[in-house]
Order: structure tokens, then sequence, then C-alpha cells
């Protein structure tokens, strides 16, 4: 699944790919924002970590849990 992360004052959003669902992102983004956490942490399918400061998240955007086809479709 993809995600895509604003982050205040920055003019790039993070974009990457996870193999977490999309219920378990939602819910950790959740849980971290409702207890007032500094941080939160994600990892991608290559398995980079990127640890994002809760207080300058602009968004969250969510992709398709679907993988991308790749060639010709008939």
């Amino acid at each position: 699944m993809e995600i895509r992360i604003g982050i205040i004052n920055t003019g790039r959003e993070l974009s990457f790919e996870t193999p977490a669902k999309a219920d378990e992102i939602r819910s950790q983004v959740t849980a971290a924002l409702e207890q007032s956490t500094a941080h939160v942490s994600f990892t991608d399918v290559k398995g980079n970590s990127y640890i994002v400061p809760t207080a300058n998240l602009a968004y969250i955007e969510l992709g398709t849990e679907e993988s991308r086809r790749v060639g010709f479709v008939a």
C-alpha cells in the first residue's frame, strides 16, 4: 500500500510503499495523535524506517492496497 505524508513547512511530501494494511496505519496514527506521542514511525517494503513528528503532520494519504499491474490488460 502506498502512503503519502505531508509535513508542515516542507515543500515535498514523504511517499513510500508499506506492507501494512490501511487499518493498521490508520489505528497507529490515531493512537499516536490521541496519546500526544511525539512521533510515529513507519517501515516500507524495503525495510527502511521513517520517523515523523506528529506535531508537524499536515495530512496522511493512504493509497489502495492492490498491487499495480504490469503489462497490458486485455
